[in-house]
């Protein structure tokens, strides 16, 4: 008993939902002792496209898990239909049990407090036992909460993205990879260049003072909806507060930052919100650069904003850009001076 109420506090210290995954496929192999591997794995992607996106693997005798990169590219990624066991787990939200000569294959389904997100898998020579499958549903319940505490702590209340207190720590762990300069060149081959933009609603005082609040709540409501639609599974994004929003993600080069933010500002131009009508947003931009900080980043592509909205708003500006052009000042050589 003292060894499992251990695995269990062990568990309950993760805050990170990548090693809480992992976390959960060594406590799960730990005390059940199959003889297969232990799978947790993700339903990632929009309606119509989703695909499996595997957190941990765990096979025994192995001392760490395997995972897909959090990066992958969803096309990349095996479609949920390929894993017909796997898909009928999720889509009944029940356990689903499948027997072969000599294997077993035990599925249970990963809730949060809104949906199912994911599918555990557990292969066995032999069927679990009521003791192990109450072992498993004890830690999918404790999962379930962790979970829950995660969402409580780190995302937006109204919109449901990720609030501004997680940015910093999602930013300096995509800051550790390596990064190609902001030179709006073609990225050398293998290398990684991740890119922030920030977008605000333009007038949007104006929404709350004609229409209310609910009415402005309703319209960042609608504009996490249309980001959601817009990024990719792996594209984070933030809520700031107010009307500002975030995203951070991986592009090839600046080209192609571009046509992901310029598809959402044309989204959301085109799109009509109930009450207010048709709303747009001014966009910046800034690829992350090596030895950068949070607030360094988010500096520039705020810069860019502003000048955005002081230029006629509903467009889009590129902070390198608009260095390169004399219009916003070089803020990097201020920098590099003030260290000397």
């Amino acid at each position: 008993m003292s060894a499992v109420i251990e695995q269990l506090a062990a568990l309950s210290t993760y805050r990170d939902r990548d090693l809480l995954d992992v976390a959960m496929a060594g406590v799960l192999r730990d005390l059940l002792r199959p003889d297969g591997a232990i799978t947790v794995a993700r339903c990632v992607g929009e309606p119509g496209r989703q695909r499996w996106l595997v957190r941990a693997r765990l096979s025994p005798g192995e001392a760490v898990a395997s995972a897909d990169a959090a990066w992958s590219e969803l096309d990349s990624l095996p479609p949920v239909g390929d894993e017909p066991d796997r898909a009928r787990c999720l889509h009944t939200r029940s356990p689903h049990v499948v027997h072969r000569p000599g294997a077993t294959t035990s599925h249970f389904p990963l809730l949060n407090d809104h949906d199912v997100i994911g599918v555990l898998q557990i292969e066995t020579t032999q069927p679990l036992g009521e003791t192990g499958q109450r072992t498993v549903t004890g830690i999918l319940r404790l999962y379930a909460n962790l979970q829950s505490l995660l969402d409580y702590s780190e995302r937006d209340s109204l919109t449901g993205l990720l609030n501004r207190k997680t940015f910093d720590d999602t930013f300096l762990r995509l800051a550790a990879l390596p990064l190609s300069p902001d030179s709006g060149q073609r990225r050398p081959q293998g290398s990684t260049t991740f890119w922030l933009g920030v977008l605000d609603v333009d007038h949007f005082k104006r929404v709350n003072d004609t229409y209310g609040h609910l009415i402005g709540d309703e319209v960042l409501l609608l504009m996490a909806r249309l980001m959601r639609s817009t990024f990719r599974f792996q594209d984070r994004l933030f809520r700031f507060g107010g009307e500002e929003f975030v995203v951070l993600m991986r592009c090839a080069n600046a080209a192609d930052a571009a046509r992901a933010l310029e598809r959402l500002r044309s989204n959301v131009e085109r799109h009509l919100f109930p009450q207010a009508g048709h709303i747009t947003v001014s966009v910046g931009y800034t690829a992350l650069q090596p030895g950068d900080t949070p607030a360094a980043a988010f500096e520039r592509a705020d810069q860019a904003v502003y000048y955005a909205k002081q230029h006629g708003r509903n467009q889009l500006c590129h902070h390198a850009d608009l260095v390169r052009t004399g219009e916003l000042p070089d803020t990097r050589r201020d920098s590099d001076l003030e260290l000397f």
